[in-house]
């Protein structure tokens, strides 16, 4: 999409009539400035100051006085009141501005906390914790004194054995601290250790970006553009970061704050020598609690009457290795069974232990947590012990008691019973209002449990009874894929109610979660999207792959309109191999992966994909798929410069939406016909398609799509003169976007309504939406539209005579082409690059340019060659 909406000029009054009480922002102020640099220009009946002319005057840099200009940053009142000067400002307005400006700097601190949230993300602090005086006293000792600026951030590697508490240290001495670090706690675990799927860096990012507020469409693609945007967010913000349950330095290193102003500790059961030494990490290890810390947090926990076998006592904790996690099972289970005295329990234990042969296994203190696993495993109800066996074939990392309900076939109120059993013992952790997760090793020993009570029941008599239970996991897990599968098709079609091609999805048999309105739909994808990734590549290593493909056949509009490409590029990923293993989706799932490459700038990946799923549909006789993926084939070979074949490929795509009676189908390709018709410079026939796009779209209630189609038009408006008629196109193509958060859209806009700025010489404004636009791009990875933006930043500050900034923008949409194969955009960076130099007076050069993009317009058959051609002739 070519979208764009406008930013409309402010008209402030001259001399001592200037209302205050309209100048509220820092664009407010902004675009009276431009209004004095217009005014200026007017009385000496010249052309406005340059920014070059004004940094001359200043000594200021001419990048800064743009960002001034365009409301990006405000100036320091000594610079404010220097520029006002120097645009010709009375002293009246002088002091008048002058005012304005301290009241828009009191607006902007009354407003920052809105802006600016204090993340508070740390777990509940850890009831009855005792012990480990020594690590807690070397933690404080890092903190710097008051007053004290230390070059880096401190970082703190808390490393040992599984079990042995190295999160409960960290979340304790965090909310001991907390005062200390008064902009926010940040808490994040890694899953260093699981064993489907830990956190990737990115994934770990986009979680910390948002609680430090930044919006999922503003999360930035990339991981180093993450941790650039993480790092920034941290400057001089006193936050406290945990990094709980990190597998290696790699894991944490893009996640550490850069200022000094900020403490990170990090909880490994690695040593992280990397950290250590490249970073400067210190590192505490964690040993198993001494024989008295150990009896003391029994103590802690049972009660006092401990004490009166304190042999017994120490004996228990033996047993339990001294670790903290197999302690804290254990005395949960001598508080629900108060009439077992410590001997007793001792002696159920050491029964367990030696039943499975576990004492000692290398002297490694971990062998013990099993045993008490299982003496706790025991004491549990059978509905209790049968939840948490299921819970290990829970391929994420949280899970809600609708899950669970899926996972046991039962209805929600015994869902929740059977989960706070679990949680009673220990068993699994809350994690949230109505959420809980399993630690690592308990994770294992469910999924043990699982495969165990499966393979016991199998060998019991051939009963319908046992039957049924030894196929308990495999038949859990198929329900459960099926709770996350119908669920995120009742959102996605709430969501997006016109949108065809998902594949019928049979309705939940188990309690599904309200998703009813866009709100609760939105919510709730947000919420379950790791865990939606993570079911679609389980389902795919295991054995079911339909559900794979059909989640990926679900889930990729969302995928798309959320920039959320590095979940969308793993799902559709195992789906494309899951379709191809049953021979179901491939046309769809070829689509969906080839749309992330396409997104992503691989413009030659991506037509591979589209041309295979267009073979595959055919061959599936499945008119819908056909038509969507020429329509890809159309955009990309649009974007190869294969402008000939596009057009066929999209005009069929639209022949072949109107035959299978798909409206909305018809609408996209309609879209794109008309935006290639507007490069090819068929003026008429680009209006007729937009317009038409835009009425199928009005018709069916797809505000979003109806949007692209307005910003297209507005493109062709300006294109052709018709500036005001552009501008109200584009300002309704923002609004549809930013309603629909569809940030891709909403860039587009900005970027279109950025170059009828440029065309109606607004300079300033023109650099304010680009400057928007592109940071959007880069946010979403919309290589494409990053490309443009830059090429046409290159000719509005070519325009103000800032030929070297210029060439600056479109030697780099240049290198960005030469990656994606984008070849108008090549051309256009090419005659950007000629026009920049010619303006730095180096002629000779500028006509090599010149013809090189010559050749390219030629090839693609487009009107701009003939304007090439005027300058050569020149």
């Amino acid at each position: 999409m070519d979208a764009h909406p406008p930013g409309r000029p402010g008209n402030p009054r001259g001399g001592a009539a200037w209302r205050l009480a309209e100048i509220q922002t820092i664009e407010d102020l902004a675009r009276v400035l431009r209004e004095l640099r217009r005014r200026h220009a007017r009385r000496q009946a010249g052309a406005a100051l340059t920014y070059r002319e004004l940094a001359a005057r200043t000594g200021w840099s001419h990048g800064i006085i743009g960002e001034y200009l365009s409301g990006r940053i405000l100036p320091p009142t000594d610079r404010f009141d220097v520029l006002v000067g120097l645009l010709g400002a009375t002293a009246a307005e002088q002091g008048a501005l002058a005012t304005a400006r301290d009241q828009v700097e009191e607006n902007r601190r009354r407003t920052m906390s809105p802006a600016h949230p204090v993340p508070r993300q740390l777990p509940a602090d850890v009831s009855g914790f005792t012990g480990r005086a020594g690590p807690l006293a070397e933690l404080d000792a890092m903190l710097p004194a008051p007053g004290e600026r230390r070059p880096a951030a401190p970082i703190c590697v808390l490393a040992g054995t599984a079990g042995v508490g190295k999160t409960a240290l960290a979340v304790h001495w965090a909310h001991r601290v907390a005062e200390r670090f008064p902009d926010g706690q940040l808490y994040v675990d890694l899953c260093g250790y699981d064993t489907e799927r830990p956190i990737s860096p990115a994934d770990a990012l986009d979680g910390l970006l948002r609680g430090l507020g930044v919006r999922g469409q503003d999360i930035p693609y990339g991981q180093a553009e993450r941790t650039a945007r993480y790092r920034t967010l941290l400057a001089d913000r006193r936050v406290l970061v945990v990094l709980d349950n990190a597998h290696g330095a790699e894991q944490v290193r893009p996640l550490l704050p850069g200022g000094p102003s900020c403490f990170a500790v990090v909880t490994s059961r690695d040593d992280l020598a990397g950290l250590v030494a490249r970073e400067g990490a210190r590192r505490i290890d964690l040993r198993t609690l001494t024989p008295e810390e150990s009896v003391a947090l029994l103590r802690a926990l049972i009660g006092p009457h401990l004490d009166e076998a304190p042999a017994d006592a120490a004996a228990l904790a033996g047993c339990c290795a001294r670790l903290p996690l197999a302690l804290r099972i254990a005395a949960e289970l001598a508080t629900t069974h108060p009439d077992m005295t410590p001997a007793a329990l001792l002696a159920d234990l050491r029964d367990e232990q030696g039943r499975l042969d576990l004492l000692d296994a290398g002297g490694d203190p971990r062998t013990a947590v099993r045993s008490v696993f299982s003496w706790s495993y025991r004491h549990l109800t059978d509905g209790g012990a049968r939840a948490f066996g299921l819970l290990g074939l829970h391929p994420g990392r949280e899970f809600d008691a609708y899950a669970l309900a899926a996972l046991a076939g039962t209805d929600l109120a015994r869902a929740r019973a059977l989960m706070e059993e679990l949680a009673r013992g220990h068993l699994v952790e809350r994690a949230g209002p109505g959420r809980f997760r399993m630690h690592d090793l308990l994770r294992a020993y469910a999924t043990e449990r699982a495969t165990e009570r499966a393979t016991e029941r199998a060998t019991e008599r051939a009963t319908e009874r046992a039957a049924e239970r030894a196929a308990d996991g495999p038949v859990a897990l198929t329900r459960l894929l099926d709770h996350y599968l119908s669920t995120a098709a009742a959102a996605m079609d709430v969501l997006f109610p016109h949108e065809r091609g998902r594949p019928a999805v049979p309705p939940p048999r188990t309690p599904a979660p309200p998703v009813d309105e866009p709100g609760r739909a939105l919510r709730w994808l947000d919420l379950e999207r790791p865990t939606l990734v993570a079911a679609a590549l389980h389902a795919e290593r295991h054995g079911l792959p339909r559900h794979s493909a059909d989640l990926s056949r679900t889930l990729w509009r969302h995928f798309e309109v959320g920039c959320h490409h590095q979940e969308a590029f793993a799902v559709h990923t195992c789906a494309v191999r899951a379709a191809e293993a049953t021979g179901e989706g491939r046309a769809a799932t070829l689509a969906n992966l080839g749309t992330v490459h396409w997104w992503l700038g691989d413009h030659r990946t991506a037509r591979e994909c589209f041309q295979r799923s267009l073979a595959a549909a055919r061959e599936d006789g499945d008119l819908h798929a056909e038509a969507r993926a020429l329509g890809r084939l159309g955009v990309v070979g649009e974007r190869l410069g294969a402008l000939p074949e596009a057009l066929a490929h999209l005009r069929d795509a639209l022949a072949i939406s109107r035959r299978a009676g798909d409206p909305h189908g018809e609408g996209v390709q309609l879209v794109n016909l008309g935006a290639l018709c507007r490069r090819l410079g068929r003026h008429d026939e680009a209006e007729e398609h937009q317009r038409a796009a835009a009425a199928v779209f009005a018709g069916l209630g797809d505000s979003r799509l109806e949007g692209y189609a307005l910003g297209n038009l507005g493109a062709l408006y300006s294109m052709l003169g018709r500036h005001d008629e552009a501008l109200t196109a584009l300002e309704r193509a923002l609004a549809n976007c930013r309603t629909a958060g569809d940030p891709g859209g909403e860039a587009a806009a900005l970027a279109a309504m950025g170059l009828v700025h440029l065309r109606l010489e607004r300079h300033p404004e023109a650099l304010d939406h680009l400057h928007r636009a592109l940071a959007i791009s880069r946010d979403t990875g919309d290589r494409s539209l990053e490309t443009e933006t830059l090429n046409t930043l290159g000719e509005t500050l070519c325009a103000m005579d800032e030929p070297d900034a210029a060439l600056v923008r479109h030697r780099s949409a240049r290198a960005l082409t030469e990656e994606t194969g984008d070849r108008y955009e090549h051309a256009r960076a090419l005659e950007g690059i000629a026009r920049a130099l010619d303006g730095a007076g180096a002629a000779s050069e500028a006509r090599e340019h010149w013809r090189a993009a010559l050749a390219v317009y030629l090839a693609l058959g487009v009107p701009e060659a003939e304007r090439v051609r005027a300058h050569l002739a020149e």
